[in-house]
């Protein structure tokens, strides 16, 4: 089965409260199907700079709802929630009641967290991958609980909960992301999810050329067989979801493609292959995606926020074809 395009905008920060709510706008008003944050929470300083990572200066569920709010189609969502910063009863009523108030629009991404020095600013413990990952799978499952309407009992290893049904009811589980870069992860998602995330794997805690060379060509066939074997007979089902994180419309493809090279110790080939990149025209970028869908099953790709203008014209000509 092949699945239609359709394309996420990821962006987390913003100037004004006014600057957001028209962001959210814009993005539905250019045919984008989702609008979603990311999970971080530290501002500017040394825990930060040990993550190689953007400020994120909005939490992710407050302006999940205020984008909810904002928009009138549009998906929301957050691609994805790590598990480890929120109480799992706590969260699941509060993605429950985005979904109450958006009309059933929330598409629910869910992680096992990865930025090491983050844990260590908020004084939250990190545990083993293993350890993470199940509590991940608990939380998972204590939202379909809280959704069914039926009294939660979940007795597991992180949480044990029990004698009362969720709230708000709506009728179903909104859509199901996991996203991750780890045999495990990707099997669990392969079994559990209606969309698989495919990111690096950031077992390094930070984003750098290791995390960056998972995701070349031939790493994402292996994840992508990672994927199949969680997901036996049911993988047609699941929609492939992708972060084109180095996304750049541009004539000058050698310089900007010797730059990322160079960043990150990867081959020119490596680069323009990785399908977590995008570089060139627009036209030479419509071919890519569509190459990718062939090759890997990739039918959803996120832009950053700071893209949305130049991908306008990709996301016309491609969505729902």
């Amino acid at each position: 089965m092949t699945h239609p395009f359709r394309f996420g905008l990821q962006s987390y920060s913003s100037e004004t409260p006014e600057e957001w709510r028209e962001l959210a706008k814009k993005t539905e008003s250019l045919g984008f199907s989702s609008f979603h944050l990311a999970d971080h929470y530290i501002g500017e300083g040394p825990s930060l700079e040990a993550a190689n990572h953007p400020v994120q200066n909005l939490a992710a569920i407050p302006a999940m709802m205020v984008a909810a709010e904002a928009t009138d189609s549009i998906r929301i969502g957050c691609r994805v929630l790590c598990c480890d910063y929120h109480q799992p009863v706590v969260l699941a009523k509060e993605v429950a009641t985005i979904d109450w108030f958006s009309g059933g629009r929330l598409e629910l991404g869910l992680g096992a967290g990865w930025i090491r020095s983050e844990y260590e600013a908020m004084g939250i413990p990190m545990l083993a991958p293993g350890r993470r990952i199940d509590r991940m799978v608990e939380t998972l499952d204590l939202v379909r609980q809280h959704y069914s309407g039926e009294q939660i009992n979940l007795q597991g290893d992180h949480m044990q909960v029990s004698g009362f049904s969720g709230a708000p009811y709506t009728d179903g589980v909104p859509p199901i992301m996991i996203g991750g870069g780890s045999k495990r992860v990707l099997g669990i998602a392969g079994r559990e999810a209606d969309i698989v995330s495919i990111n690096f794997n950031n077992s390094a805690g930070r984003i750098g050329p290791e995390g960056v060379g998972s995701g070349t060509n031939a790493g994402t066939k292996q994840k992508i067989n990672w994927i199949k074997d969680g997901a036996g007979e049911r993988f047609e089902d699941i929609e492939i979801e992708i972060g084109a994180y180095f996304t750049v419309v541009t004539d000058h493809v050698d310089v900007v493609v010797g730059e990322f090279a160079k960043l990150f110790g990867l081959s020119s080939e490596e680069i323009m292959n990785h399908p977590h990149c995008l570089i060139g025209p627009v036209g030479q970028i419509i071919d890519s995606i569509q190459q990718r869908r062939e090759d890997f099953g990739i039918s959803y790709v996120t832009f950053g926020g700071a893209a949305l203008d130049d991908v306008a014209p990709i996301v016309e000509a491609l969505s729902g074809t």
